[in-house]
């Protein structure tokens, strides 16, 4: 059929999910999911909008959505901008703020969906490479370019660059968007939000997927600028009216408000990795410091496509990824202090 396609698709390259495998009774730690569920009165939201009003379109601007996020976050509705997931919002930031004549730049260790967007929508880019640490140098980026873009804490790497460090590079790229990629904040970073009061340039994606344990609901937000949200809504509205549904808006907006849970899970989260990171280093893995809900490893006297291997057969999936600079790297989601025991019980005996 591929004389039917278009040349766009020809040329592209596709971003590959983390694997959903179909076993039961695996301990699946590969694609960073909280190990703890939603916060109950979501659920309840969500129970509470199954009903006949299904049959109406939702909100097309989810604006009692955006009204509690920029409440929890201390900026105007108009700051705000929601999607299907954070996927979703990337990708009409890709389009409608990055797609410009000069190349943007990302890291060379970062999300690989960001090369995918920029096959998709035809967006020069070029990426910077991390230190030896992993860590971003900031001067790096003080050169033209037609937009920034990186997570912070970053992935798969786990390494957050300090909100000073985050400054520094708005103040020497004030002509152009940067945007931070704050997927994995809540779990030991500080939020750039309120930089955006000071950086018109500044554009700050989060999602409700890690965090709030809603990756099966699908829903991701931006904050920025009055005119960069514009720029989104124009791009969204010509794309799809209603990416959020009623269900979607209802468990979102109970998530929010429902902070005692959402402190309560990102904490216990928290403490296991600490714990994880302590027993890792016991058996001899080296880490890069990391701020997220996962840790990346390598151990210098294992192979690590070997090892995840031998841990699948323990029936425990991580992620291994063959990218130069981190194919001996190990991601592994940080899962209950259960799940994290029984990847410690295997690799004692894989590591010896």
């Amino acid at each position: 059929m591929s004389r039917f396609w278009s040349d766009v698709v020809t040329g592209l390259t596709p971003y590959v999910p983390g694997e959903q495998p179909k076993l039961a009774n695996l301990v699946k730690l590969n694609t960073n999911e909280n190990p703890y569920g939603p916060s109950p009165r979501a659920l309840e939201a969500i129970r509470a909008a199954t009903n006949e009003s299904l049959k109406l379109y939702p909100d097309p601007n989810a604006d009692l959505l955006k009204r509690v996020i920029a409440a929890n976050h201390g900026v105007d509705a108009n700051n705000v901008f929601v999607g299907n997931g954070s996927d979703e919002v990337l990708a009409h930031v890709f389009l409608g703020l990055l797609r410009h004549r000069l190349p943007i730049l990302f890291p060379d260790i970062s999300y690989s969906f960001y090369p995918v967007y920029c096959g998709l929508y035809q967006v020069a880019h070029e990426t910077v490479p991390l230190r030896e640490d992993f860590s971003i140098r900031v001067v790096d980026y003080a050169r033209p370019n037609g937009g920034i873009i990186f997570p912070n804490p970053n992935a798969p790497t786990g390494r957050l660059l300090p909100l000073v460090e985050v400054e520094s590079l708005l103040q020497a790229n004030a002509d152009s968007v940067v945007v931070i990629d704050e997927a994995y904040v809540d779990f030991g970073g500080e939020s750039a939000i309120p930089l955006v009061a000071r950086h018109p340039n500044l554009l700050v994606v989060q999602t409700l997927s890690k965090s709030r344990s809603l990756a099966g609901l699908r829903v991701g937000f931006a904050v920025g600028h009055a005119d960069l949200i514009e720029a989104l809504e124009r791009v969204k509205n010509s794309f799809n009216s209603y990416p959020l549904d009623r269900l979607a808006i209802a468990g979102a907006v109970a998530a929010f408000e429902d902070r005692e849970y959402f402190e309560q899970t990102r904490r216990a989260v928290i403490a296991t990795r600490e714990k994880l990171v302590a027993d890792l280093a016991a058996l001899g893995f080296e880490l890069v410091p990391s701020a997220a809900n996962f840790v990346f490893a390598r151990h210098p006297r294992r192979d690590a496509a070997e090892t995840a291997q031998a841990l699948r057969q323990h029936g425990i999936i991580v992620r291994h990824f063959k990218q130069a600079r981190i194919e001996q790297f190990l991601r592994i989601t940080v899962g209950t202090d259960e799940q994290c025991a029984a990847l410690i019980t295997a690799l004692k005996t894989i590591v010896g």
